[in-house]
C-alpha cells in the first residue's frame, strides 16, 4: 500500500508558491522560436488555467479530508510543470537552427509534458478538497485542450523542412542558392545582427552541452556560417572563442572615437555613408546588409523609408585628420569615388530600361530585358526599384509575347523579382500564374525550369497556392517531373511539394499522374532525387486518394529496399512514408514485414538519425498493437 504523505501549511504553501513562480516564470519568455511558438504560447495560455486552482488550494483548511492524499497529486503535477518549463525555456533560449532540425523531437516532448500534466490533475480529489465548480470547470476546460492538443505539421514548418532537406543535401546543387538561404534565414529569423550573435551563442552552450561536435553540430554551424555571409557579416564563426574577422585593417587602437568606427564591422570607417534613418555605416558593410533583404537600421532597427546612401563627407575628412594627426594610414578604398553616386545611376538606369520594355523596337526591348534580368538577380534593392517603376506589369505582358527568347528571359526576370515577398503578391495580381504556366507547358528546356522555379516562389503564399492550382499549373509541372531536364525536375518536385501542401492540390496531382514519375525517382539512383520523392510521397499518403494509389506491393518492396540500402535520410523519409501508409492500413504493415522490413527497423530504431528513430519506434510500436511481429 503506498504512503501517504503528511501535508501541514507550511509544506502546501511552499509547493502552491513555487508552482506559482513556474508558471509566472513561463509567463515571462518572450522569444519563442518560430518553429515552436505556436505550440509554446498555447502551453503557457494552458498553464495560466491553473493559477484558481493553486490559489484555492493555498486557502483550504488543512482539517479537509483528502488534503494529504492530494499532495502526491501536487507533487507530481510540479514535476510536470518543471518539465513544461524546461521546454519553454529551450525554445525560448536555443539554438533556432537545431530546434528547426529537430522539430518534431521537440513536438514529441510537448506531447509528454501533456500527458504528466494530464495524469497529476487526474488523480487530485477535487470533490474531497472542496474546490469549487468554477475552478473545476476552468481546470476541466484546461484538461480537454491537453487532450485534444494532438501532433500536427503546418505549412510553415514543411516549407521549411524542404527547404532545410535542400540546404543540408550534399548532391542536391541548390545548397548554397541564396534565395533559399534568404527565406530560410527570414522563416528562421534569423537575419539581423544581435539574431545571428544569439544564435552563435546557443550554438556553443548546444554543442558544450552535447559533449563536443559531430555531423549535426558542423551542419548547424556551417548553415549560420552561410546566414552570415548573406546578412553581409563578414566573419569566420569559431564557436571555441571571439569571432575572428577576415579584414586586416581593423584599428586596435583604444583611442579611436566611436563615431569613427562602423556599428557593423566594428572598424574604422574608409567610406562612410548616411541611411535614411541619419545612421552612418561603412559603405560596403551596408550594402551587403541591404543586399541581403533588409530594410531596416542595423543599429536602431527602423524601417528605411529609401535605400538611398548619402557620402558623409564631414565624417570622412574628420577620420582623415584624426588619422593623421595619430600617424595612422587609412586603408585606401580604390572605388571610393566611383561608388559615391551608384544608388542615384542605378536608379536612373532602371527607370530608363522600364520604359524601353514597351519599345516598338525589338532589340531594345530585347537588351532592356535581358539588363533587367540580370539586374533583378544581384541585389534586393534593384529588385525593389524596378517593381517600384512598374516593371512588373510590363514583364508580364512580355510573357505572352510570341518569341521563346523573350520568354525565357521575361520568366526569369519575374522569378528574380518574386524572391521580394511584396513583389510576389504584385507579379500575381497582374495575373502573371496563367502565362507563367503557358510558357511552363510551350517554353524552351531553361525558361520551364524557370517557370517551375517560379511558380515555387510564388505559390510560397497560400493564397498563390490556390491559383495555381486553379489555373490549372499541376499538370504541366508534372510533366517536366516526367520528362524535363534534371534542373527542371528539381524544380518541379520542389513546386509540386509547396503546391501540395494544399488539400485540393494534392488531388489534383494525384489526378495528373504524379505518382509514376515519383516511384521513377526513387528507382533511377542517378538522378539523387530520393528525399524529394519521398517527400512529396509523403505529403500524397495523407490523402485517401493518394493512399489508394500509392498503396501497392510493388512500392512497399520500393520503400522496404530503400530501408535496408538506402542513405541516412533516405532511410528517415522512407520509414516515415511507411508509417503513414501504416497507419491507415495495417495489411501494408504485414506486406513490409515479409518484404523483410522488420530487422532493418530495429536497426534504425536504435542508429538512425534522430527523426527515424522516432518514426521506427513508432511504427515498432504499431506493428505490435496489430501482432503482426513474426
Amino acid at each position: 500500500m503506498e504512503r501517504q504523505i503528511v501535508m501541514d501549511s507550511s509544506s502546501s504553501s511552499e509547493l502552491v508558491r513555487e508552482m506559482m513562480e513556474v508558471i509566472e516564470t513561463v509567463g515571462s519568455y518572450t522569444g519563442f522560436r518560430v518553429t515552436q511558438r505556436k505550440e509554446c504560447l498555447n502551453l503557457v495560455r494552458r498553464l495560466t488555467l491553473l493559477v484558481p486552482l493553486l490559489e484555492e488550494i493555498k486557502e483550504l483548511d488543512y482539517s479537509v479530508s483528502g488534503l494529504g492524499l492530494a499532495l502526491n497529486s501536487l507533487l507530481n503535477l510540479k514535476k510536470a510543470l518543471l518539465g513544461a518549463k524546461k521546454l519553454l525555456k529551450n525554445c525560448n533560449y536555443g539554438s533556432k537552427i537545431y530546434l528547426a532540425m529537430e522539430s518534431e523531437a521537440v513536438m514529441c516532448r510537448f506531447q509528454a509534458v501533456y500527458h504528466k500534466i494530464n495524469q497529476a490533475l487526474d488523480n487530485i480529489p477535487f470533490d474531497k478538497l472542496g474546490v469549487s465548480i468554477e475552478v473545476k470547470e476552468q481546470v476541466e476546460l484546461m484538461r480537454m485542450q491537453l487532450k485534444r492538443a494532438k501532433r500536427r505539421t503546418d505549412t510553415q514548418d514543411m516549407e521549411l523542412a524542404m527547404d532545410m532537406i535542400v540546404i543540408f543535401s550534399k548532391k542536391d546543387e541548390r545548397n548554397a542558392d541564396i534565395a533559399i538561404l534568404e527565406r530560410l534565414a527570414n522563416k528562421l529569423e534569423l537575419h539581423t545582427i544581435a539574431e545571428l550573435k544569439a544564435e552563435k551563442t546557443a550554438i556553443a552552450k548546444l554543442v558544450k552541452q552535447r559533449g563536443g561536435y559531430n555531423e549535426t553540430m558542423h551542419q548547424i554551424v556551417d548553415l549560420l556560417g552561410k546566414f552570415k555571409q548573406i546578412a553581409g557579416i563578414d566573419e569566420t564563426v569559431s564557436l571555441d572563442g571571439p569571432i575572428s574577422t577576415r579584414t586586416a585593417q581593423t584599428c586596435q587602437s583604444p583611442l579611436v572615437p566611436h563615431e569613427f568606427v562602423c556599428p557593423i564591422t566594428l572598424e574604422i570607417m574608409t567610406d562612410p555613408v548616411i541611411v535614411a534613418t541619419g545612421q552612418t555605416y561603412e559603405r560596403d558593410s551596408i550594402r551587403k546588409w541591404l543586399n541581403s533583404n533588409h530594410r531596416t537600421c542595423p543599429k536602431t532597427g527602423q524601417t528605411l523609408e529609401h535605400l538611398s546612401l548619402a557620402p558623409n563627407f564631414a565624417l570622412r575628412n574628420l577620420i582623415l585628420q584624426w588619422c593623421e594627426k595619430n600617424n595612422l594610414e587609412l586603408p585606401k578604398k580604390d572605388n571610393y569615388a566611383s561608388s559615391v553616386n551608384y544608388s542615384a545611376e542605378i536608379m536612373e538606369e532602371i527607370s530608363s530600361l522600364v520604359l524601353n520594355l514597351s519599345s516598338s523596337q525589338p532589340n531594345v526591348r530585347r537588351d532592356a530585358i535581358v539588363k533587367i534580368r540580370m539586374l533583378s538577380k544581384e541585389n534586393p534593392e534593384n529588385r525593389i526599384f524596378i517593381a517600384n517603376d512598374g516593371g512588373i506589369p510590363r514583364l508580364v505582358q512580355l510573357l505572352s509575347y510570341p518569341d521563346s527568347n523573350i520568354q525565357e528571359h521575361t520568366v526569369t526576370a519575374l522569378l528574380n523579382l518574386s524572391i521580394d515577398e511584396t513583389n510576389k503578391r504584385l507579379i500575381a495580381r497582374e495575373g502573371a500564374i496563367p502565362a507563367i504556366i503557358e510558357v511552363l507547358q510551350n517554353g524552351t528546356d531553361e525558361a520551364r525550369e524557370n517557370s517551375a522555379a517560379a511558380l515555387f516562389s510564388l505559390s510560397m503564399l497560400d493564397e498563390n497556392k490556390v491559383l495555381v492550382g486553379n489555373f490549372n499549373g499541376i499538370p504541366p509541372l508534372v510533366a517536366l517531373l516526367k520528362n524535363g531536364t534534371m534542373r527542371g525536375k528539381k524544380d518541379a518536385a520542389t513546386a509540386l511539394f509547396n503546391l501540395s501542401l494544399n488539400q485540393a492540390n494534392k488531388s489534383r496531382a494525384i489526378k495528373a499522374g504524379i505518382i509514376p514519375p515519383l516511384l521513377h525517382l526513387l528507382d533511377d539512383k542517378n538522378l539523387g532525387m530520393i528525399d524529394e520523392a519521398l517527400s512529396i510521397l509523403l505529403l500524397l499518403a495523407s490523402h485517401p486518394e493518394g493512399r489508394n494509389e500509392i498503396g501497392r506491393l510493388s512500392f512497399i518492396e520500393t520503400l522496404v529496399e530503400i530501408i535496408k540500402n538506402g542513405t541516412p535520410k533516405n532511410k528517415e523519409c522512407a520509414v516515415s512514408v511507411l508509417l503513414e501508409l501504416g497507419l491507415n492500413n495495417s495489411s501494408l504493415i504485414l506486406a513490409a514485414l515479409q518484404f523483410g522490413v522488420y530487422e532493418p527497423l530495429r536497426e534504425i530504431s536504435i542508429s538512425g538519425t534522430n527523426r527515424a528513430q522516432r518514426k521506427a519506434n513508432s511504427l515498432l510500436q504499431h506493428m505490435s498493437k496489430c501482432e503482426h511481429i513474426p
